[in-house]
């Protein structure tokens, strides 16, 4: 599973390799709601690297079955409406909290046209984009087929995926007390 790439295994990786299976399966549930996912990545460990549990979590999500999907994105609020106390869905959609009320309104609107089509939340990795470009992006996915649109949700839970694994090991690597240098998450 090495990468010739690959920058060597870190502290917070390595720490995430020993962690129990029941914590490290916790840790996985607060990544990605799939079950399915969370034992492909922890049939996987030790990772030699974060790039071999980044190509990991690629694999498992694009093997995942429609029933595994649509649990992990059952893992997710809708845009516009965050988790409340959930400092991820805030963080991750950042771009709706200075919002016009019109703006939030309208995506409201869109968000539920869109799950009345898909029967599911509209989902993006909404990581360093705008409220403008989460609608207008939610404009032009809700003239998708369903099956075209499965497959944009399997790639954008991916790219959210591997947003939430990177921080995941950089947050186990802060506990370790090490210094992490501050990323943006755009």
């Amino acid at each position: 599973m090495t990468s010739s790439t690959s920058p060597s295994s870190t502290p917070g990786l390595a720490r995430f390799n020993a962690l129990e299976e029941h914590a490290a399966a916790a840790v996985l549930h607060e990544a990605c709601a799939s079950a399915e996912w969370g034992r492909r990545l922890l049939a996987g460990r030790p990772y030699a690297t974060a790039d071999d549990l980044l190509a990991a979590s690629d694999a498992a999500m694009a093997e995942l079955a429609e029933g595994d999907l649509a649990e992990a994105m059952a893992g997710h609020p809708p845009i516009g409406r965050p988790k409340p106390g959930d400092p991820t869905s805030s963080r991750e959609q950042r771009g709706m909290a200075g919002a016009s009320e019109e703006l939030k309104a309208e995506m409201l609107e869109l968000n539920l046209a869109y799950q009345e089509k898909f029967g599911h939340v509209f989902l993006i990795c909404a990581t360093g984009l705008t409220g403008e470009q989460m609608r207008d992006a939610v404009n032009v996915r809700i003239g998708n087929s369903p099956e075209q649109e499965r497959e944009i949700v399997r790639t954008e839970l991916g790219k959210i995926n591997r947003i939430r694994l990177a921080r995941l090991v950089e947050e186990l690597l802060e506990e370790l007390g090490e210094p992490v240098e501050e990323q943006d998450d755009a």
